[in-house]
């Protein structure tokens, strides 16, 4: 029976080298080493796709169209976009140029920053606010399938109800979540490098629904005119940092993405190509998306009399007493968010959790299967976190101020450690790194710090929590008054997150320079030329099977002709013997080369 269970679990291992130790594969599985150039795929153009595609979202339509429930006119919410999703650019092509230079994933260049067995925090965090995205994603997606199956089948709302009242939901919203949650599944199974062709497509169906939309709301609601006449009910301080608050919930919409950044850079063909791309695709495609939102969302108001922020409770509402023809044009808007939605969980969500249960349990998962775990995680998960804002994890998008709270809680968390590895990079080391550090427990090596763990990547990272926290504490839990400066401090938390963490990182390390710190900025791998762990040990293993080959050779009997072998044949045989030996030396020069 032990026998069958370890024959189980040995099949169950992801792709490694055979004979690394426990803590050399803690360090280096196939999913963590660099990637290798038959993977790196993406072009400058597969850059722009992805961007086109990823902000053409749900999200972003709802983000944008809070503004306007909150007080704002058509005008002010789309300069807080242009301003917040400008900003959030720099730090992702800051944040992904190690990776699209060396082809590191996130898990790995963490290293650099918190020490090769400091990530725990950092991936662990990640991994979390993936699984809860990836449960609240599907939620927001299910209410699509929710809007299809209302379109092709009116009578769906009539099924029986078996939801306590206290629950927020109904049974038919239930089913529409679990269709779109088994829909998820075959999508984690595709590789990152093979994602562009996916993309490419969700750049063209996001935006024809989204445009579809944006055309049938203007002409119920009348034309723009009525639109863009709604003033604002804000005036004044209440107005200005509203705003700012505003400008804050594009950074924690992207916060993911300016630590995932890293998981896409690593498969750029050339350093370049994750740049310009980026920097200009990024915010001009998230600021149409949301313009898109806002008009949406303030025809809604000339519609029905008040704004509705959700874009799928709009389209809920049209389905209301809809004739054919509208309910099979609602029946191809969501569709096309259906798939956007699930492209989007993917890329924002599955993939960054993979990553990371890769490096938590690199000895039996890989960034597929971790990808699946988060999707079982993730419904869990969801549930717990979302606890804090509210009684039921699909109430995040009940209201815009739950919204708006989560965004918030995500961009604390995860800016603070966007910040420490940012300054490493660009203002510590510049450019300078050792790749081959990054995979081995050695005491001698640049990311080993103090037991494998740099308490100047901690220290930034609680620094920039800790100016955050009297805000954070107070917005999750309204009874509890903090003074209005703390409160000032994290409405600019996309300033003061990445930016305290980051400095007192830069600090810490004047005062107690790191390995490898730099006066000079130069991109090199200061390990090239040197055999990597995954190397050495194939190295030996080519070693041990020479050495059994030339043991055995030696030690066996010349073949000499007899009744059933040629002459010939037996110089053939012996020929094969002596080439071999001669050459094992050369066999095992190209193993360690290669």
């Amino acid at each position: 029976m032990k026998i069958r269970v370890k024959e189980v679990l040995k099949k169950l291992e992801s792709d490694h080298v055979p004979t690394l130790s426990h803590k050399e594969l803690f360090l280096a599985t196939t999913d963590l080493l660099p990637v290798t150039d038959e993977k790196k795929t993406w072009d400058s153009w597969t850059f722009v796709g992805f961007w086109v595609a990823d902000c053409f979202n749900l999200n972003t339509f709802l983000i944008a169209s809070s503004m306007i429930t909150a007080g704002l006119n058509w005008w002010q919410p789309l300069l807080c976009v242009v301003i917040g999703y400008s900003m959030v650019g720099p730090f992702i092509v800051l944040n992904a140029r190690p990776e699209a230079v060396w082809g590191l994933v996130f898990p790995a260049v963490c290293r650099t920053t918190f020490g090769v067995f400091g990530t725990f925090w950092p991936i662990f965090t990640r991994a979390t606010i993936a699984c809860v995205w990836w449960g609240s994603q599907c939620w927001l997606g299910g209410q699509c399938v929710h809007v299809l199956i209302r379109a092709i089948w009116p009578s769906f709302t009539s099924v029986k109800n078996t939801m306590p009242a206290s629950t927020g939901t109904s049974t038919d919203y239930v089913i529409s979540f679990i269709i779109f949650w088994l829909l998820s599944l075959p999508t984690i199974w595709v590789p990152i490098h093979k994602l562009r062709w996916y993309l490419f497509a969700k750049a063209i169906v996001g935006p024809l629904a989204g445009l579809t939309l944006l055309g049938w709301s203007v002409k119920r609601a009348g034309g723009a005119g009525p639109i863009f006449s709604q003033p604002a009910t804000l005036k004044g301080s209440k107005l200005a940092w509203q705003m700012v608050t505003s400008i804050g919930d594009c950074f924690g919409n992207l916060v993911t993405l300016i630590v995932n950044a890293p998981d896409f850079a690593s498969r750029a063909k050339n350093p370049s190509a994750s740049v310009w791309s980026q920097l200009i695709t990024m915010p001009l495609g998230f600021s149409i998306t949301s313009f898109l939102g806002i008009v949406i969302c303030s025809s809604s108001a000339v519609q029905w009399g008040q704004p509705i922020w959700n874009v799928i409770k709009i389209m809920e509402a049209m389905l209301d007493g809809a004739e054919p023809s509208r309910r099979a044009g609602l029946a191809f808007i969501a569709m096309g968010f259906i798939y956007v939605t699930l492209l989007k969980n993917v890329v924002g969500n599955s993939i960054a959790a993979g990553c990371d249960f890769t490096a938590l349990f690199p000895r039996y998962l890989s960034i597929r299967r971790g990808g699946y775990i988060a999707a079982i995680v993730g419904i869990c998960m969801a549930y717990l976190i979302m606890m804090i804002f509210n009684k039921n994890p699909w109430l995040l998008y009940k209201s815009p101020q739950t919204l708006t709270k989560f965004l918030a809680a995500n961009g604390i968390f995860l800016a603070c450690i966007a910040g420490p590895m940012i300054s490493d990079y660009w203002l510590v080391r510049k450019g300078h790194v050792r790749i081959n550090d990054l995979y081995v427990a050695d005491k001698k090596g640049w990311y080993w710090y103090m037991a494998g763990m740099n308490w100047r990547g901690y220290l930034g990272m609680l620094c920039g929590f800790a100016i955050n926290l009297p805000g954070f504490i107070s917005t999750i839990h309204p009874s509890i008054k903090v003074s209005q400066g703390a409160m000032k401090l994290y409405y600019l938390l996309w300033l003061t997150g990445p930016g305290v963490s980051g400095l007192v990182y830069y600090l810490a390390c004047l005062l107690s320079p790191p390995p490898g710190m730099s006066k000079i900025f130069e991109e090199v791998n200061e390990s090239a030329g040197e055999p990597r762990v995954d190397q050495i040990v194939q190295t030996n293993g080519a070693l041990m099977s020479a050495a059994a080959t030339m043991s055995a050779l030696s030690t066996a009997p010349e073949i000499e002709a007899g009744p059933q072998r040629s002459e010939r044949e037996v110089r053939s045989s012996n020929d094969i013997a002596d080439f071999a030996i001669r050459n094992t030396g050369d066999v095992i020069k190209r193993s360690v080369t290669r």
